[in-house]
């Protein structure tokens, strides 16, 4: 969110405070998917299942040691470029964030073949790191970038938030399933032995039959974790990158 300068007025914010805390509760409502965001009000909201996928880079803290900020710089926008292009290569992806070294995006899943669809983009981002990797191996940067990437699907309440009347506003989605995809995805790939692909139980409940095959049950965290790439994108690699 830009910002737009306007002076700060306690009285008008303690009269704001007072109606969104103990005002109408306005209309939330229960629906079978996300709809889209130019039909969100201060005063509504809605209820759906829908599914997330955070995308995080494993030991971020240490590349600023390895690399200039041009060069840092460089890799971020590659790595952050390439996730943004798989989240959006979805009409099911209902919002995409960049927070710091990580990305996430909400999709709507209404139906379990839309779960794997999430899936997808899960493997894409591995096979697209493991390109990355090549290509900054070529440019003499010596220390490659790892990933962990997060799946969940669960419940989530959409609403708008931000100051009535500024023009400054966002979408907030509530609920366990961002958080749990962020969880999940610091779990991936953070120490040996760890894949860094991890979904949640539901998440992987709802894959199809042969993707559910690609997992393995880590007992202790109790989630699934797995190492799978793209076909068409490691194909492409082997024929073009080695």
């Amino acid at each position: 969110m830009d910002s737009n300068f306007k002076s700060y007025d306690h009285v008008a914010s303690a009269g704001r405070i007072k109606e969104y805390l103990t005002g109408a509760q306005g209309n939330y409502e229960e629906v079978d998917e996300l709809p889209d965001r130019d039909k969100l009000t201060f005063t509504n909201g809605f209820y759906a299942n829908c599914s997330a996928i955070f995308v995080d880079i494993r030991g971020s803290s240490q590349l600023p040691k390895h690399y200039k900020r041009p060069r840092l710089a460089r890799i971020y926008r590659a790595y952050l470029s390439e996730l943004v292009a798989i989240f959006n290569a979805s009409t099911l992806t209902r919002e995409i964030n960049i927070a710091g070294d990580a990305a996430w995006a909400v999709v709507n899943t209404p139906s379990k073949p839309n779960i794997d669809t999430v899936f997808e983009m899960g493997y894409r981002a591995n096979s697209m790191v493991q390109l990355m990797n090549y290509y900054m191996q070529k440019a003499d940067y010596g220390l490659p970038i790892k990933i962990g990437v997060g799946m969940s699907y669960g419940r989530a309440l959409m609403i708008k938030a931000g100051h009535n009347g500024s023009g400054i506003n966002d979408v907030v989605y509530m609920g366990d399933v961002v958080n749990e995809a962020a969880k999940l995805a610091n779990h991936g790939n953070s120490q040996w032995g760890v894949p860094p692909l991890v979904a949640s139980k539901d998440f992987h409940y709802n894959l199809n039959e042969k993707n559910q095959g690609f997992f393995k049950y880590d007992s202790a965290r109790g989630c699934y974790t797995t190492n799978v790439v793209s076909t068409a994108m490691e194909d492409w690699y082997k024929t073009n990158c080695t």
